[in-house]
């Protein structure tokens, strides 16, 4: 399914309203006049509020899978369509990433 190329100027929450705070290891390749995102970086997340039967559980990482099968740099590249996955400080899921917004000029499936 073709999106939206996600960017270092993309934003990104985990299911409970954290902000993630977009890095890369991607040095080449822009989109929007900022880095692309790959499939192998691991975001942190800022500010997640979740609990767990009186105990915080916030989301403080997200891992990517489903990386753009058609544009690479270096890795695959991140689309609109990727799927994160965010964990807890006890590495239990918590559920996907929500992709607010992309850049709108590069798109890739």
């Amino acid at each position: 399914m073709p999106g939206g190329v996600l960017t270092t100027a993309s934003t990104i929450l985990c299911p409970h309203g954290g902000i993630a705070v977009l890095t890369t290891a991607n040095a080449r390749v822009t989109a929007g006049g900022a880095p692309v995102l790959l499939e192998s970086d691991i975001h942190t997340v800022a500010g997640c509020p979740f609990v767990i039967a009186l105990k915080p559980s916030p989301c403080i990482r997200i891992q990517w899978a489903a990386g753009a099968a058609r544009a690479q740099a270096g890795a695959p590249v991140l689309a609109q369509s990727s799927i994160g996955i965010c964990f807890s400080p006890e590495s239990a899921p918590q559920g996907v990433a929500i992709v607010v917004n992309t850049q709108p000029k590069v798109s890739a499936q």
